[in-house]
């Protein structure tokens, strides 16, 4: 089990002000989606929660702890991370590459056990490419290399896991497939969190969603809270009909394109 402590965190980038005084608690057992529009601050929020972009200010913890007391690597074994949009640049193959999910459990030099194998094959199968398993990464489809990918962060083992657009490239089916098993992940006990941008699969599937808008943590809390018609039209600019069936997850239906006053 793991947990992430946001206290205040900033980020800068340059000298442009990208993530200011966001503060949230993610916990074992949740399933959270990162939502807002392009540009809002969203893959840097999750960067910011591995260390991988310094603060200009606040503080992070992972299970209490500093994560500046934490070596990259005690940060790797407790949360997995799939980043978006990577690009494969030598001919790997596809078990090779899910393979390179364990190197935060190996020492230096050593090599890769049997019950690192057991952990490879096991994400193979719940990221549905085992059948890949003899092909070159290289030569896959867009959507095919995105469940490698995600495999490859789930073979790590970790009691955590982060993805960054985990749905793009995916065709519907595997897009709710990769939802699923993320969802399914959380049920187990696993601290899942995903951006995402389809706002009707977001509250779907997640417990709870993080708005973002220009680098301010706008709302935090169950989907059918979050996400309001008039939330949207302040933070995306749209207008939208939001449904619901009986007590399910709303269904956001974006309508129209709204002019509000310092957003277009």
């Amino acid at each position: 089990m793991v947990s992430v402590t946001l206290e205040n965190i900033s980020v800068d980038l340059g000298r442009r002000p990208v993530l200011r005084g966001v503060s949230a608690t993610m916990a074992a057992g949740e399933m959270i989606g990162i939502i807002g529009p392009n540009g809002a601050g969203k893959s840097t929020l999750v960067r910011a929660m591995l260390g991988l972009s310094p603060l200009s200010g606040g503080s992070v913890a992972i299970d209490g702890r500093p994560l500046a007391a934490l070596h990259p690597r005690q940060v790797a074994r407790r949360i997995a991370y799939l980043p978006q949009g990577q690009t494969l640049h030598w001919p790997l193959g596809v078990e090779r590459l899910v393979a390179l999910g364990r190197l935060p459990h190996l020492a230096p030099m050593s090599r890769i056990g049997e019950e690192d194998r057991r952990l490879i094959a096991e994400a193979m199968e719940r990221a549905d490419v085992l059948a890949l398993r003899d092909r070159t990464a290289t030569h896959l489809s867009g959507g095919e290399r995105a469940r490698v990918l995600l495999a490859r962060a789930l073979a790590v083992g970790a009691a955590g896991l982060i993805a960054d657009e985990p749905l793009a490239s995916l065709d519907p089916g595997h897009q709710i497939d990769v939802m699923e098993l993320l969802a399914r992940e959380a049920r187990q006990g696993a601290m899942v969190v995903a951006v995402l941008h389809d706002l009707t699969m977001a509250a779907r599937y997640c417990d709870r969603l993080l708005l973002i808008d220009r680098g301010a943590l706008v709302a935090d809390g169950p989907p059918a809270q979050v996400l309001t018609a008039e939330r949207l039209r302040q933070v995306y600019g749209i207008g939208a009909r939001i449904e619901t069936q009986g007590d399910g997850p709303p269904f956001v239906i974006p309508t129209d394109r709204i002019r509000v006053e310092g957003l277009i």
